[in-house]
């Protein structure tokens, strides 16, 4: 006796197909190895190149910069800055990539509901960003306090403040990425995100900097980049705690993906 099997209907597939289909386009392509690369080697390099740096002049630094320095904050700044732009641009071409080569059409031919498209790609980046910004952060901290021995101060995971910091960034690291990835989904073309993207990063700091005082400062708590400084050290008075900015990077982030769903939606591909 046979049973019977219903299939899905015409022109659509399983979310785990779909996950499985995202995830086969990801690892296969070289600008996912190098990106991902770019980011590891980034974050661990700038991080060693600092920490030697400052082990080798820390014998003729001033008291008062020996009291300033900052283990935690020095030995992941490779990852904070290095890391977001590099990660951000491969969350740009999980999306755009598609549209340069006309593949979007035989994604969206294949199972048209596009929102699920989209939820697909996101939670594909997300489990592999993610995985790769945290350990990321943790090999750049651990061999940046390897390096910066005695009798410079060097910090463990058992300071205050330290798992917090390295754990943080790699979701900061994470969610600029999905970031780029809305950005990208709303723009659809890789030089024109890639370029949104740096705008926010990077240029719009520099902008609102020239800002008067009380408002500069408005600003610039609000900033993505603020935002992740604040993960690896101590905020300024005025500024947001770590985790009250980190829920407001995900509300742009979530925001800006609700967008480019919605045009996805109601765009030709």
């Amino acid at each position: 006796m046979s049973t019977y099997a219903p299939s899905m209907p015409p022109g659509r597939i399983s979310m785990k197909g779909l996950l499985r289909s995202e995830w086969t386009k990801l690892r296969t392509v070289r600008s996912t190895i190098w990106t991902l690369g770019a980011t590891v080697l980034t974050g661990v390099a700038v991080s060693a190149i600092a920490m030697g740096v400052t082990r080798a002049h820390w014998a003729t630094e001033s008291a008062a910069n020996r009291a300033a320095f900052d283990p935690i904050e020095v030995s992941l700044v490779g990852v904070y800055l290095g890391g977001s732009l590099v990660l951000g641009v491969l969350g740009i071409l999980v999306v755009s990539s598609e549209y340069a080569t006309g593949t979007i059409r035989a994604t969206l031919a294949a199972d048209p509901r596009r929102p699920m498209v989209l939820a697909a790609k996101v939670l594909v980046f997300t489990a592999v960003a993610l995985v790769m910004a945290e350990v990321t952060s943790f090999a750049s901290f651990l061999i940046g306090q390897a390096i910066l021995t005695s009798p410079a101060k060097h910090a463990t995971l058992s300071n205050p403040g330290a798992p917090r910091a390295v754990a943080g960034v790699g979701l900061f690291l994470c969610v600029s990425g999905l970031l780029a990835l809305g950005i990208a989904a709303v723009v659809r073309h890789t030089a024109g995100a890639i370029s949104a993207y740096v705008f926010v990063q990077l240029v719009l700091p520099i902008i609102v900097a020239g800002f008067p005082n009380p408002l500069q400062h408005q600003i610039e708590r609000l900033l993505p980049l603020e935002i992740g400084s604040a993960m690896i050290n101590n905020p300024a008075p005025d500024a947001f705690g770590p985790w009250t900015g980190f829920l407001i990077l995900c509300g742009y982030t979530l925001l800006i993906l609700a967008l480019g769903m919605v045009l996805l939606v109601r765009r030709d591909a």
